[in-house]
């Protein structure tokens, strides 16, 4: 059985920048340990969430735009996720645009450069991020600029439930696809709970944005099973590419949500 503070450490080297000593160098990652790193998604996510939060009220306390704090906010943390979402969104969207079978949907995935349907994704997904975060910078919520990045990563919780399964034998894909079930409804649950934060003001709690936020919670949660089960029927199952799309696409929904 994988520890909890293993499954941290790993996936904290896996899907940041941030060096972390591990213990278990010389042993090779398999479905266990994937299983246990999806586990621990949304808490990275909930750790990038509270750096992108800090960064937000700090710049805040600058001359620049609002806008421009949106951009730098993006950008951040593109560099501590070594925009491996952002290129997994780009390859998700170039393969579910064009036809033909499983084969060559996963074929224009692993083609190494991005097509048009990737480049438009990619750009209207930052603009809404971006457009998102200067909102709730422009409001002072910073602890919705640190939720809406969490609850973004649910859906790849979701995506690695055990209805689907790996579209490829190898890869990223193939170590954690199938892995989850009963971490989803304890992270729903929790994703739930976290929602009250938002209801607090300076004038008191308002239970108005913990109502938005649980529908944010159940939009990304919905919105992550059905794409990621078109994602698994065209491409013949689950991959890499859709876990990192099905985040960037999860947080600009749950940022639209919290500015309604």
């Amino acid at each position: 059985m994988i520890s909890p503070g293993r499954a941290v450490r790993t996936a904290v080297t896996w899907l940041t920048v941030v060096p972390v000593a591990e213990r278990h160098v010389d042993t090779a990652p398999d479905r266990a340990l994937g299983g246990a790193v999806m586990a621990s998604v949304p808490a990275i996510g909930a750790a990038l969430g509270a750096v992108a939060a800090g960064l937000a009220f700090g710049l805040s306390h600058t001359g620049l735009p609002v806008a421009l704090i949106g951009v730098l906010l993006v950008a951040a943390l593109a560099a501590l996720t070594r925009g491996m979402h952002l290129d997994g969104l780009a390859d998700t969207a170039d393969g579910l645009g064009c036809y033909g079978p499983p084969e060559r949907v996963t074929e224009v995935m692993r083609s190494g450069t991005v097509g048009p349907f990737g480049v438009a994704t990619l750009l209207l997904t930052l603009a809404v991020q971006a457009t998102g975060f200067a909102g709730l910078t422009d409001e002072n919520r910073w602890y919705a600029v640190a939720f809406a990045i969490a609850v973004g990563r649910l859906g790849a919780v979701i995506a690695t439930r055990r209805a689907l399964t790996p579209a490829h034998p190898d890869g990223f894909g193939a170590l954690v696809a199938g892995t989850q079930h009963v971490s989803i409804a304890v992270w729903c649950g929790i994703a739930l709970l976290a929602t009250a934060p938002l209801g607090l003001g300076g004038t008191g709690f308002d239970p108005v944005p913990v109502v938005q936020g649980a529908g944010v919670v159940v939009v990304v949660a919905g919105f992550a099973w059905l794409f990621t089960r078109h994602c698994a029927r065209r491409m013949g199952g689950v991959t890499g590419d859709v876990l990192g799309g099905t985040i960037e696409l999860g947080v600009a929904i749950a940022l639209v949500g919290l500015l309604l």
